[in-house]
Order: structure tokens, then C-alpha cells, then sequence
């Protein structure tokens, strides 16, 4: 890989431009904008002779936005594909919120390479839809290297039948293939912060690494080594543009520059196709199926357990098969109203892309989730990541759990007895928890995400067993 920086003689230089986009979540509030900024840029540097290519860096899918539930992600490649895109990797949202078969089918129609190195089919063969990486040949006799790698989250791609690896043993493998055969080397890393940075300081030969993942932002990229690390933060806020400059016969780069361009400032870019509203009514056209007729209203209140959030709770104790069913009341964002209840009104009042989990929990560390759970601080707390689309935590509501409080001193409310299904809290007994995926990662609650006996439920999703549940009470009615 020739691609570090050096000093030639005065000769006129090779101008490649690379723009790129992460983390949009499918907040389409600003797609009108970049996507005529792309098409227009990438036409222009076209027409003066210049390499350009457009790149996206992974979860540009979300399945809050009822255009990518109603088409499982085909319509964000709809939307790829018109702006000009080149090459794409995948997030955890494409990769690990969509059943196999939808993963499998979603760039079928893609007009762009789609770059995974980590990911496998079970026995080790590469999936039919992506590539660890392509090369790409200037007429100036530049090579590129383009590779992927995403997020390495192993139970959720296994359960999914999914094979992920190691991203820093693929990329050291795949570096190894491209090394005598690119002069320069571009990396597409749904990765985070940390990791791009580790990188930058592991692997000799990267030339610029795009990140995504953790919605960090360089307005100028950041240097690390002789690597420039670029992202823009999320939701189309910014647009990222890199522009090398490379002696034609060193093929050197001579220098890199990173900036990135509020959305907001593009005024000028406010084309509009019509695509995102055509595809808006087909969304919710294909939402208006019936689920289900409700013979009164269920209502939500966040700060409160309500018949709704109790059946929610009660959902996850059936479906994980568990002793205690525990749901925050901040998943259900709207009440649903007596009549007919729609596959739309189901995904507007629980659109997270979050999962049903069985845990195996200690006596002991469920009575601390329960304390902190009844904490002002915890129901009132605005939360933000772990797939919950959301505004607050809420209320935390169980299933099989009674409390009696003793004293409330300051903000801390002290327990006297918790009750398991009508029996007193064991400490050293392990119970099953039905719960969501989310209360195991992260700070929320520690003491469940350092257990080990955990069972994600993939591809369901928290709606899909409200959906169920709001099809068997109604069908129980009836008979």
C-alpha cells in the first residue's frame, strides 16, 4: 500500500473526493438535502475529470420510521441508490433488527457494493449480497481498497443464524490481500470511536477511516498516526467530504483533508423527487391491515402501572417462559383507543427495535433492580440508545413482583418485602426474568448485565409480542 503521505517534485495531482453519510437512523427530515448535495457533487466532480465516490458507514435503516417497518429496509436502498451512492457497510441496525430472510433480500436491488468482511454464513461462505472488499481501478492508475467491517454483537448474529468475526483478525487478513494490490486504502468501520482509533494505531497502511456506531463528530476529521479518522455524528445532520490528493506516478498521497457540511446550510439543496412521499403512503398503506378491534381503550401513563403496561409485562413473563415479567412503562408512547387497532397504530406507540430476553437473576441482585427501579431519578430519567425510541424510562411494572415500602428517606424508597409470585424474595434463589434486551446492556442496570444465563429472542420484537397478545385477549373474548 502506497498510500502514506510523501513529498514529490511540483507535478499536477490526481484529485480523489470520498462523501459520506452514517448513522441516519432513517431520519429522513434531511434526505432531500443530501441526496441532491451528493448527486450534484458527484456530478460535478465527474465533469472536471475528478474520482469521487459516495459512501455510507451503517445504520442508515431503523426500523422506527414506518417506511423502513413496512418495507423492511428496501425503501432506505431506494432512497441509496437515487442519490448516487457507491459503496455502503452495515450497522447493528441492518444487521441485527431484520430477520435473515430480510437482511438476505434487502440490497437486491442495490446500484452499490455493499461491504462486510466479518460477516459469514454458519459454515464459513461469504453472503451472496456483500463483499469483505473491492478494489477500485482510477484511469490515472490509482487502485483504491474499499473494505467493510461492522460491530461484532455474536449472540444476536448467531441467533439469527448469522456467523460474525473478529473485526481486527478479518482486517488484519483482509489488509493482508489488498496490500500489493492498492495503492490507497479506504475503511468503512461501523465500529465506534474507540475502536477506529485503535486501528489507526494497529494497522500500518489506512489511509482514511470512516466510523459510524457511536454518533461521534469530527468537523475536520482527526488525525492518528499517519491515518485520518472522519464521521458525522447522525441523522443527516452533516455530510463528510475527503479530498486526496495523490502524485500520479508515486501515487503518494500528497495531502488529505477532511470537512464536514451542516445540512441546515445547504439551502440551496432543497430539490424534492417525491420519493420519500411516495414512499411514505405505500408505508402506511401497507400498515392499515387491521390487528385487531379493542372494546375499550388502553390506556398509557408512563409515571403509573396501567392495565396496558401491566399486560406488557405479563406478555414477557409468557413469552420467555419466566417467573417475572418486568417492562418501563416508557415503551408504550401512546394509548390505544377503543375500535379498530392497526398494524401502524401498533408501530406508533412501540417502534424500538428492541428484544425480549430471559434471564436466569439472583435473589439478591433483583431486589437492587427493583430499589433503583423506584428511584425518581430512574422514571424520570430521558434516555437515549439501546434501541429504545423513546422519551423516558418511566415506571418500571412486573409481572409476578409485589413490593410493600417501608420509609421513604430523601429520594430513596426502602423496601420492607418483596413478594415473588405470592412467596417472600429469596437472596441466593435464582429467578427467571422476561424482560427486554435493553436493561442488559450498558449503565442501567448493572446487575443484569454482568449475568451470563441470558437468552436474546430474535427476530421478535417487543411490538410483535404486543401484537400477539392484543390478538389473543381479543380472540378469548369473542369465544
Amino acid at each position: 500500500m502506497k498510500g502514506v503521505f510523501c513529498l514529490t517534485e511540483k507535478q499536477e495531482h490526481v484529485m480523489i473526493h470520498l462523501y459520506h453519510t452514517n448513522d441516519l437512523h432513517s431520519h429522513f427530515e434531511n434526505w432531500n438535502t443530501v441526496a441532491q448535495y451528493m448527486q450534484e457533487e458527484k456530478n460535478r466532480r465527474q465533469q472536471r475529470g475528478e474520482a469521487v465516490f459516495v459512501l455510507d458507514i451503517g445504520d442508515h435503516v431503523d426500523r422506527f420510521h414506518i417506511i423502513s417497518e413496512a418495507t423492511s429496509g428496501k425503501g432506505n436502498v431506494q432512497l441509496l441508490n437515487e442519490a448516487g451512492y457507491d459503496f455502503v457497510t452495515i450497522g447493528n441496525n441492518e444487521g441485527i433488527t431484520l430477520a435473515k430472510h430480510e437482511l438476505t433480500n434487502l440490497y437486491q436491488e442495490a446500484h452499490f457494493d455493499v461491504l462486510v468482511a466479518n460477516l459469514f454464513e454458519p459454515d464459513g461462505s461469504r453472503p451472496s449480497w456483500a463483499k469483505p472488499y473491492e478494489l477500485r481501478h482510477l484511469d490515472d492508475g490509482i487502485t483504491i481498497a474499499f473494505i467493510g467491517v461492522t460491530v461484532q454483537y455474536d449472540i444476536f448474529y448467531s441467533q439469527l443464524g448469522w456467523r460474525i468475526e473478529d473485526p481486527m483478525v478479518i482486517l488484519d487478513h483482509v489488509l493482508g490481500e489488498v496490500q500489493d494490490k492498492a495503492d490507497i486504502v479506504v475503511l468503512l468501520s461501523h465500529l465506534g470511536r474507540t475502536a477506529d482509533e485503535d486501528i489507526a494505531k494497529q494497522f500500518k497502511g489506512i489511509d482514511v477511516i470512516f466510523g459510524a456506531h457511536t454518533h461521534h463528530f469530527f468537523e475536520s476529521g482527526m488525525l492518528v498516526q499517519d491515518t485520518l479518522l472522519c464521521c458525522t455524528g447522525k441523522w443527516g445532520q452533516h455530510i463528510g467530504h475527503v479530498k486526496l490528493e495523490v502524485h500520479p506516478k508515486t501515487k503518494c498521497i500528497v495531502s488529505k483533508q477532511a470537512r464536514t457540511i451542516a445540512t441546515q446550510q445547504l439551502n440551496g439543496y432543497k430539490y424534492d423527487d417525491g420519493t420519500l412521499e411516495v414512499l411514505q403512503r405505500q408505508s402506511e398503506q401497507l400498515m392499515e391491515e387491521t390487528v385487531v378491534e379493542l372494546k375499550e381503550d388502553l390506556t398509557v401513563d408512563w409515571f403509573a402501572e396501567t392495565p396496558f403496561s401491566k399486560m406488557v409485562a405479563s406478555s414477557l413473563k409468557e413469552w420467555c417462559g419466566a417467573e417475572i415479567g418486568m417492562v418501563n412503562a416508557g415503551v408504550l408512547l401512546d394509548s390505544l383507543l377503543k375500535g379498530p387497532v392497526t398494524k401502524a397504530d401498533i408501530h406508533r406507540i412501540c417502534p424500538h427495535p428492541i428484544n425480549p430476553c430471559r434471564l436466569l437473576v439472583k435473589g439478591k441482585a433483583l431486589r437492587e433492580v427493583i430499589i433503583k427501579a423506584r428511584k425518581r431519578e430512574m422514571e424520570h430519567m430521558e434516555l437515549k440508545g439501546f434501541g429504545f425510541r423513546g422519551k423516558v424510562v418511566g415506571k418500571m411494572v412486573f409481572d409476578g413482583v409485589e413490593v410493600i415500602p417501608d420509609t421513604i428517606q430523601g429520594n430513596k424508597k426502602l423496601l420492607e418485602e418483596v413478594y415473588i409470585n405470592g412467596e417472600p424474595l429469596e437472596l441466593e434463589r435464582q429467578y427467571v426474568l422476561g424482560t427486554i434486551d435493553m436493561f442488559t446492556f450498558g449503565y442501567l442496570y448493572p446487575e443484569l448485565a454482568v449475568i451470563k444465563e441470558k437468552e436474546y429472542y430474535l427476530p421478535e420484537l417487543l411490538r410483535d409480542i404486543l401484537k400477539g397478545k392484543l390478538i389473543e385477549l381479543s380472540t378469548s373474548v369473542k369465544s
